[in-house]
């Protein structure tokens, strides 16, 4: 079993211009500093689909394959999801906006779970995106 990682750089950019256009949709102020805090969601997004993508490899590699509660892959992807649903909407939480009556871009919590889901659900709808990405893309 190998480490997989094209997968990851591929929805990575897909989700994180997905995230984009929601942080933009809720945002609560004018101006361009939707853009900065965008650009920080990609690395969450890539480090969250790359643990995602290899969970098998990672559990079978310190030996809790099918152990355990949290031997189970769709578990621990389900925590991963979790935790970047968390992370995202704090993140959007502490972000300054101005011109708002408030802190924090506001962003919906139904968008952090929906990017949430669409982590955790990577490898089952990417076995349908990867023959239209791979006729695209000279890889």
């Amino acid at each position: 079993m190998a480490i997989i990682i094209i997968p990851a750089i591929i929805l990575m950019v897909i989700l994180g211009l997905y995230e984009m256009f929601l942080i933009h949709h809720d945002e609560s102020f004018r101006g361009s500093h939707w853009l900065g805090h965008g650009l920080s969601t990609f690395p969450t997004i890539f480090i969250a689909l790359f643990a995602v993508f290899n969970t098998p490899y990672f559990l079978d590699l310190v030996g809790l394959s099918g152990i355990s509660f949290f031997g189970n892959e769709w578990v621990v992807r389900g925590l991963i999801g979790f935790i970047i649903m968390i992370r995202i909407h704090a993140q959007s939480a502490v972000v300054k906006a101005t011109g708002a009556t408030g802190k924090g871009m506001h962003e919906t919590f139904i968008h952090s779970l929906v990017i949430g889901a669409l982590i955790v659900a990577s490898p089952l709808y990417w076995t349908l995106l990867e023959p239209l990405v791979m006729n695209i893309l000279p890889i």
